[in-house]
Formats: C-alpha cells, sequence, structure tokens
C-alpha cells in the first residue's frame, strides 16, 4: 500500500485553541481575545477578532486578485461559482450563475453547430493536395474548446473548495506573521484581463482573413472559443503565480523569524503554514485537471497542424495567420508548464534551501526537532503540481510534448513528400505511353 503523506494535520503548537476560519473570525463581532499563536519578539498578537486588528487584516487579498480573470471567465458562462463572501465559495445547479452558464452554453454550442456544418461542407469538397486538407481540419479542431465548458462545470465544485481553502490560509498567516499575505498582483492579472482577449481576437481575425473562404459571421465563434482557452490559461497562470508569490514571501519571512532566538513552536507554526499552501499546490492542479488535460491535447493538435501548415507552405509564401496560431499556442502551452514549475520550486525546493542553511548550534534541543521534522515534511509532502496524479505539469511536460510534435511533423512531411511523388510518376506514365502512341506508324 501507497503510505500515508505525514504532517498533513499540523496545527500551531502554542495554546490549545485550533486555528480559526472565516466563519469563526467574522461572526462572533469584536470580542477580545487571545489567538492561537504568539507573535514572536512580542508580548502577544492583536486579536483577529478586535476592531483594530480588522483594520490591519487585509481580507480576501487571493480572490482580489485574480478576480479580473474570474470574473471574465463567468461573464462568458464558464466558472458559475457562487460567491456571497469569503470562504463561501460553492457550487449549485440551482443558481442563477449556473442557470447563466447553461444559457450561453446552449447560444454558442448552436452557432458553432452551425460553423461545423459549414465546415464539414468546405472539407467534403476540397480536391486539393494533402496539406491544404490539413489546414482545413485545423480550423475544426478550433471549435474543440467548447467541451471545456461541461469539463468546468465537473470541476467547478472543487475549485471553489481551493477559494476557500486560500481564505483560510490567509487567516492562519495572519495569525502566525501579524499581518495580510501581501500579494500585490491585482494590476498585473487586471492587464493579462485586459490584452489577453483583444489580442486573441486579433489573431483569429487575421488567421481567417487570409483564407480565401473568409466570412466574418462564421468568426466570432471562433473568437469566443480562443479568448476561453487563453483566459483559462491566464486562470492557470493567476493561480500559480499566486502560489509562487506566496511561497516566497513565506520563506523570507522564515528566514528572518529564524535570526531570533524563540520557542520550537514559531517552527511549528511555519510548519503548519508550508503544509496547507503545499496542500493548495497540489489541490491547485487536481481542482482543474480534466479541464488542463484537454487543454494540453487541444494545444498540441493545434501547434502540431499549424506548424505542419507553415512548412508546406514555405516555399511559396508565408501564412502569417498560420505563423500567429503557432505562436500564440505554444507560449500559451509555455507558460502553462512554465509557471506551475516555477510555483512547485518556489513552494519546495525554496523552503528546503532555507532549511538547510539553518544554523541549529545556537538552538535549543525542541527547536532542533523542529527543523528537522519541518525538513522531513517537505521532503514527503509533494508540492508538485500534476493533473490528478496522471502526469506532473512542469517543463518536462513541455519538452515531452514538443518532442512528440517533431515525430509527428516528420511523419506527416514524409506522406506529403510521397504523395506528389506518385502522383507525377503517374503523370509521367500516362505522357510517355501518349508520346509513344504518337510515334507509332501506322500498320500496312
Amino acid at each position: 500500500t501507497k503510505p500515508k503523506t505525514v504532517f498533513l494535520d499540523v496545527k500551531p503548537s502554542v495554546n490549545t485553541v485550533t486555528v480559526r476560519k472565516y466563519s469563526d473570525a467574522f461572526d462572533d463581532g469584536v470580542t477580545t481575545r487571545r489567538d492561537s499563536v504568539v507573535l514572536y519578539g512580542t508580548e502577544g498578537r492583536p486579536s483577529l477578532t478586535s476592531a483594530k486588528s480588522l483594520e490591519v487584516f487585509q481580507k480576501d487579498i487571493f480572490f482580489i486578485d485574480i478576480y479580473p480573470i474570474t470574473i471574465y471567465l463567468r461573464a462568458i458562462g464558464v466558472l458559475p461559482v457562487t460567491r456571497p463572501g469569503p470562504a463561501q465559495a460553492h457550487f449549485k445547479f440551482l443558481s442563477a450563475s449556473f442557470f447563466y452558464s447553461v444559457l450561453f452554453f446552449v447560444g454558442i454550442t448552436s452557432y458553432v453547430g452551425y460553423v461545423t456544418v459549414n465546415r464539414l461542407h468546405i472539407i467534403s469538397g476540397l480536391k486539393g493536395p494533402f496539406e491544404e486538407a490539413v489546414i482545413a481540419y485545423l480550423f475544426l479542431v478550433n471549435i474543440f474548446p467548447i467541451a471545456l465548458v461541461p469539463l468546468l462545470w465537473l470541476e467547478t465544485p472543487k475549485i471553489a473548495k481551493v477559494w476557500n481553502d486560500w481564505n483560510d490560509f490567509e487567516i492562519l498567516y495572519y495569525q502566525i506573521s501579524g499581518s495580510g499575505v501581501p500579494l500585490k498582483l491585482r494590476k498585473k492579472f487586471l492587464t493579462i484581463a485586459i490584452v489577453l482577449p483583444i489580442l486573441s481576437v486579433v489573431s483569429v481575425v487575421i488567421t481567417h482573413i487570409t483564407m480565401s473562404d473568409f466570412n466574418l459571421i462564421q468568426v466570432i465563434p471562433y473568437c469566443l472559443l480562443d479568448n476561453l482557452t487563453v483566459m483559462l490559461g491566464a486562470y492557470w497562470f493567476a493561480c500559480c503565480e499566486c502560489l509562487s508569490a506566496t511561497a516566497y514571501i513565506l520563506a523570507e519571512r522564515f528566514q528572518k523569524a529564524l535570526r531570533h532566538i524563540g520557542p520550537a513552536g514559531m517552527v511549528a507554526d511555519y510548519r503548519a503554514m508550508w503544509l496547507r499552501l503545499s496542500k493548495l499546490c497540489r489541490d491547485t492542479g487536481t481542482a482543474t485537471c480534466y479541464t488542463l488535460t484537454f487543454m494540453a491535447l487541444y494545444l498540441f493538435f493545434i501547434i502540431t497542424l499549424s506548424i505542419y501548415g507553415l512548412m508546406s507552405h514555405y516555399l511559396q509564401d508565408l501564412d502569417i495567420g498560420l505563423a500567429l496560431t503557432a505562436v500564440s499556442n505554444i507560449c500559451l502551452l509555455f507558460f502553462i508548464c512554465d509557471e506551475a514549475h516555477y510555483a512547485s520550486h518556489n513552494v519546495r525546493t525554496n523552503f528546503q534551501k532555507k532549511l538547510l542553511m539553518v544554523e541549529l548550534n545556537w538552538m535549543n534541543s525542541d527547536a532542533q526537532t523542529e527543523i528537522n521534522m519541518f525538513l522531513r515534511a517537505t521532503e514527503m509532502n509533494p508540492s508538485n503540481i500534476n493533473c490528478g496524479g496522471f502526469f506532473d505539469v512542469n517543463r518536462n511536460l513541455f519538452k515531452g510534448l514538443l518532442t512528440t510534435m517533431v515525430t509527428y511533423l516528420v511523419v506527416l512531411l514524409q506522406f506529403q513528400i510521397s504523395i506528389p511523388d506518385s502522383g507525377k510518376a503517374k503523370v509521367d506514365n500516362i505522357t510517355m505511353s501518349m508520346s509513344d502512341m504518337s510515334t507509332m506508324k501506322p500498320i500496312g
């Protein structure tokens, strides 16, 4: 049997009061009460429920930062989360957000069905070379992201749980550090939420304008579906960026805290925070495992077909539309893999470096034991972001997909080369036969 991951239930060790959640922290008024963790170097910490501490504590930092991206996803009907307040995100079938999502999905599916019928009619009438047929199928593959909407419905409850866990982590961070998590990423994500959809629409329009069968009415669903793909990539980027930034901040605060001789409980408290952050790291991948798997396969096919179309036409002219499609999707796949790799590195490897550099000589035996337990926890608790345990999302995934793309491109190019040769041979044989017949002398 697989060994159970250890230390997952660790809580701050000072006193016996458990870690408070939002439901406990803001529903009991402003009664003064000492919290479960003391502020090291001072006599105590401001109570989380006191009026003064509420002014210092910044609520809902994670959700506020990613809000520009999530509100765009909700506007296109793919993230039907009901969230009346912090730590209250949930998914309900009988809700206004889900009803809106269903209506949007039915509308876009009808539109996509109309475009698909026209695309199939164009493909069935093709009589050109092999590469033209492959490029025609590229526009049919571009319709596949419509399947992401029901996949996200399936995973919305898990996404809502991750949001709630972030709120609980913020409470724990404040109890231990005495301040909110200083992420400050809202402006960055707001810029992404504005710029990416515009670039996506421009890329789709340019790609379709270069085609002979350009039809503006049929371009609209392609723009929506491409926006859906890039904004899901932006959501993944935002979640991983928040994990990376939080892990870096936590590691720096932990290193500064170790400069002061304090109780062993200080190390235990930071270990508790790290374990929760590590769990958030794993849950981020699990919450969108089916969606991310589908996106990885979709991007693989789109990039392969786009590059093949470019390589098959490079001797004639450069297809700007195919070039934009290939470059944009390669960048999207790279940032998905790279940001997850960076988040996993910051959450685990960066903390291990901080722990290995700790001087244990001046610490008491209890503190040394806690340091060793912390280091062991980082070794035994995986912090890799993976898709439900099927594969890790990191730079190796990007490298593996590119390697597979090269293999498929070689096969496609070989197949393309073989077709003109055989066709030319047949034409040459027919020409030679006709010339022989013309040179034959009549009998008699």
